[in-house]
């Protein structure tokens, strides 16, 4: 089962574009993506640069609306992620319980949706799908 553990930072929303973590804490984060690693569930795991420096593309009334990051409106945003794969909910939470986080992060886990998931329509629309992922 694929879980991606997604690392909330409260305060990175408003975060100015280039501001980055100390370096004692790049290090913890390093040991508990190493123990990942070694344990074999790793699949993938990135940091993300502030919403200053992102974009949003909006669809409201079909057309594509560009905002620029930071956004006035946002409460919580993403400050990185990690992709692992895991016999169950309870090992991706007892792996996510053992982050390093600091007091003002969370991480929320959510299951990947798995091609056999889906209805026999859903999958037939989807063919295609896992080769363009390279699961195939």
């Amino acid at each position: 089962m694929r879980f991606m553990m997604l690392m909330i930072p409260k305060g990175y929303e408003t975060a100015a574009p280039g501001e980055m973590p100390e370096a004692d804490a790049v290090a913890a984060m390093m040991k508990y993506n190493e123990a990942l690693q070694q344990a074999g569930v790793l699949i993938t795991c990135d940091g993300l640069h502030p919403p200053s420096m992102g974009a949003r593309v909006s669809f409201a009334g079909g057309k594509p609306l560009v905002t620029d990051g930071p956004f006035a409106e946002v409460k919580e945003v993403l400050g990185g992620y990690w992709m692992i794969d895991v016999a169950s909910r309870d090992e991706a939470i007892a792996w996510a319980s053992r982050c390093p986080a600091g007091p003002n992060e969370i991480i929320e886990i959510r299951q990947v949706q798995e091609m056999e998931d889906f209805p026999a329509d859903v999958q037939a629309a989807a063919r295609g799908f896992e080769t363009m992922q390279g699961r195939a």
